[in-house]
């Protein structure tokens, strides 16, 4: 029998969505990566809610009704935009859940355990992208990879592992190899000026093990300079032709939220090409 890689796309419409272009752009990048597809848009549902003697003067249960309406319209819309930028390169399956407003990145996260990964159309402009991918990288169990909207499909030749020989970068390894096309190259990138790495010639020692299991590897030497680790990795992997940054995504649990570690943070602020989180 033939396993299908299978992707998750959660999308989100309120109280606004994720510009179109971003998605088509990662649609394209599932089809390169031999995935097939599966979007679930969240149509979501609102409290009702009295301001009292204020009713009198704002129609605030016709205001609620009006942004549902939308929010199930806007899941039309996309389920149709996806069907056209999909066919015929993949294919791809649909659901609808309409979902209480703040529990969608929860249900998102559950949902993305039964797929091999989650692909997010990105955009730092849209405020529930970012803690959307938090929730899932950090929750789901599965890698997420954010796709910027000017990314261009191709095959994925060459990708870029960020290293520092810790738990989370072993796990970012794992989930990015089985994505690297037949006869691939992986950069294996260390920033040696930023912290204290938990040993010497850490890059060496994975390319080399990473030859021993067949692969082509070559060790990169990332300078930080006066750049944030965020922008030397991706400019890291931007310069050798990588077509993803594979990192581990950092944060530790506080109540319900995370505090992100620093290059998890500015890689989700400033995304510059497909990053693959794991946790």
């Amino acid at each position: 029998m033939t396993h299908t890689r299978l992707a998750y796309m959660p999308l989100v419409t309120y109280p606004d969505t994720v510009e179109d272009g971003a998605i088509k752009s990662a649609i394209s990048y599932a089809a390169s990566i031999g995935c097939g597809l599966h979007v679930t848009t969240f149509a979501v549902d609102l409290p009702r809610v009295s301001s009292g003697l204020g009713d009198y003067l704002i129609n605030l249960p016709g205001i609620v009704q009006a942004a549902e309406q939308r929010s199930r319209a806007e899941c039309v819309r996309l389920q149709g935009l996806v069907h056209e930028a999909s066919a015929p390169q993949l294919e791809a399956t649909f659901t609808t859940k309409k979902v209480l407003f703040g529990e969608v990145s929860d249900v998102a996260a559950s949902e993305a355990r039964y797929c091999d990964l989650t692909l997010l159309p990105w955009s730092a402009e849209t405020g529930a992208v970012p803690d959307l991918a938090q929730a899932i990288v950090f929750g789901s169990g599965r890698p997420a990879i954010m796709v910027p909207p000017a990314t261009r499909p191709a095959a994925l030749d060459r990708i870029a592992i960020a290293w520092d020989g810790s738990r989370v970068a072993a796990r970012a390894l794992g989930d990015a190899l089985p994505l690297l096309g037949v006869g691939g190259h992986i950069c294996v990138l260390t920033i040696e000026d930023e912290k204290p790495l938990g040993g010497t010639n850490l890059a060496n020692a994975l390319t080399s093990w990473l030859e021993r299991r067949g692969y082509n590897a070559t060790p990169v030497k990332v300078g930080l300079g006066d750049r944030s680790v965020a922008d030397a990795l991706q400019e890291g992997a931007l310069s050798t032709e990588s077509r993803l940054l594979a990192m581990g995504g950092f944060g530790h649990s506080r109540l319900r939220d995370f505090v992100l570690g620093g290059a998890t943070k500015g890689v989700l602020e400033r995304l510059r090409l497909p990053v693959l989180l794991s946790h």
